[in-house]
């Protein structure tokens, strides 16, 4: 009895003991930035989780609504880590905003009195906002995350510091400029000029010229009891390297001791369309040298062996371009100078195609050989775009099903799943920025929704070939496709029905499981077995995702 036992244990990847059906054991499929599920969040509009750090907006200068800072923090995010709702999302990466030491003072930038709640109006990129915590809090995050088996990604900016307050000095003229404002007709205009009044560019052009540290960031540094350490590391990081002491070399060096000290897994680069590219190729060069090495010393907690993530926001870039952006007189490939993903700014637009169409067009691009090896980030919603697909929240679930089930990384904006408003009483982007709403968890349509988030994303997580397979339309209607990803002797596929009837339906698999095999329906939960072809699953939604 005991030896017929273990017999039956071990066949059991190819037979189900007793019965003559096949039951094929999924092994655990790994982590591919191509198929990931990036949850994307403002690190001050999430969760707070230590109210000791919530910022009192001076007297007489409110912000305008949802322009200053409401209280989200990192330990806020470590909490929802811990808690397991990433996990129940099937997300697999986090993206914060920025979380450096932004400027103190506010300005009003013809939309209302504004602080730098939202990360992107650096003040010193050696220091974590304490409005959002301490360097001890994002230590913590970044390791909850791994213990997970979620990745880090931080937004960084090298191209601008913030602008100039009533509370913050200027940064010297030999390290940044004020003007001419950008006016994008070619790249010299786009690049060797400053976004908007009063935001300073970085001089990025110059990398033979040594600058001086500018004075209020020494001075700060010393009453920070810190001036000695921070000279110190420059130095070694100048000596190791063989790099000038130009500005952008600094911040390079500071940009990746979030790799250093925290282990941090990716980057994602604001306004990169406006600074050379071979500023981001020395950015991917150092962030990589400095993720092995962090590897190595922190072998517990890295579960795979991927190399460092760079993705790329170059605004307007979009899927249809290939692999290059047209500054209107030069094309670049950004995939040449360090990033091994860019966000797809076409993802919006196609999203209003039918299911078939869309898929079969991200399939026949992402199959050309210049886009071999070349990774998207699709998204729907953001923080700056002022025209998403859904601002009135009208097609919730279909926002979900077109993003996560697309082919290419997947970016869920923060409120997503809960429906959270995008349409707030506020002027430009601060509309897209409002608190998370946990609130309305507690409300049945809401529960609805973010549950079908839950099975799709978890799903996603689960299959690879979801966002990384190729695809294949087996059906117009109702819209039945497969995905099917090979990487060496890994293999993983699916099939999914969209808008098939409630109740019985029989679904055609012959091109992806054979007679016999046990397919498990991720929607429903329920199984079936592939008789001559086709599998039945009598469930009382419009939609099946099959798998072993």
């Amino acid at each position: 009895m005991f030896r017929k036992t273990i017999y039956c244990l071990v066949v059991l990847f190819l037979v189900a003991c007793g019965d003559k059906s096949q039951k094929t054991v999924q092994p655990d499929l790994p982590f591919i930035w191509e198929n990931a599920t990036v949850y994307f969040l403002m690190t001050d509009r999430f969760n707070n989780g230590d109210t000791t750090n919530d910022f009192k907006h001076p007297a007489g200068q409110d912000p305008s609504p949802y322009r200053g800072f409401m209280g989200g923090d990192i330990k806020g995010v470590t909490a929802k880590i811990k808690e397991g709702y990433f996990d129940s999302l099937g997300v697999n990466a986090i993206w914060t905003t920025p979380v450096v030491e932004n400027v103190d003072g506010s300005v009003d930038e013809g939309t209302g009195r504004s602080y730098g709640f939202h990360g992107y109006w650096t003040k010193d990129w050696t220091m974590i906002d304490p409005r959002l915590g301490t360097a001890a809090d994002f230590k913590e995050m970044v390791n909850e995350a791994h213990k997970h088996n979620i990745k880090i990604i931080v937004d960084v900016v090298l191209n601008h510091t913030g602008p100039v307050t009533e509370l913050d000095q200027q940064w010297p003229k030999e390290w940044v400029r004020t003007t001419p404002q950008c006016v994008y007709k070619d790249m010299n205009s786009t690049i060797s000029c400053t976004l908007v009044k009063n935001l300073p560019d970085i001089r990025t052009e110059d990398d033979s010229t040594a600058v001086m540290l500018p004075e209020f960031l020494v001075k700060k540094w010393q009453n920070e009891g810190r001036y000695d350490q921070e000279i110190a590391e420059l130095d070694a990081f100048f000596a190791k390297t063989g790099y000038t002491k130009s500005s952008q070399n600094y911040i390079i060096k500071w940009l990746i001791d979030f790799i250093k000290e925290y282990g941090v897994d990716g980057f994602r680069v604001d306004t990169a369309k406006h600074v050379e590219g071979y500023v981001w190729q020395k950015l991917w060069d150092q962030a990589k040298a400095a993720f092995e090495e962090h590897k190595k010393n922190n072998t517990a907690s890295f579960k795979d062996d991927l190399e460092f993530y760079m993705v790329g926001e170059v605004y307007n870039y979009g899927l249809a371009n290939g692999p290059l952006y047209d500054y209107g007189d030069r094309k670049v490939n950004f995939y040449e100078s360090g990033f091994n993903s860019m966000i797809n700014f076409d993802f919006k637009y196609d999203a209003i195609m039918s299911y078939s169409s869309m898929h079969e067009k991200y399939d026949s691009i992402l199959s050309t050989p210049g886009m071999q090896g070349k990774w998207l980030l699709n998204y729907l919603s953001s923080h700056d775009d002022g025209a998403p697909f859904d601002p009135k929240r009208e097609k919730t679930f279909e926002s979900a099903n077109r993003l996560l089930l697309n082919r290419g990384a997947a970016q869920i904006y923060y409120g997503e799943e809960t429906a959270r408003s995008l349409t707030v009483k506020a002027e430009g982007d601060a509309v897209l920025r409002s608190y998370m709403n946990w609130e309305d968890l507690n409300k049945a349509e809401t529960q609805d929704l973010y549950k079908h988030f839950q099975k799709l994303g978890t799903f996603r997580q689960k299959h690879p070939s979801v966002g990384a397979g190729k695809h294949t339309t087996l059906k117009v209607l109702p819209y039945t496709f497969s995905r099917s990803w090979t990487n060496g002797t890994l293999k993983d596929a699916v099939v999914v029905c969209l808008g098939c009837s409630k109740g019985p339906k029989s679904i055609d698999v012959s091109s992806t499981f054979t007679d016999g095999m046990e397919v498990t329906d991720h929607y429903s939960g329920l199984t079936g077995t592939v008789k001559k072809g086709s599998v039945t699953i009598d469930s009382p939604f419009e939609m099946v995702l099959l798998s072993l």
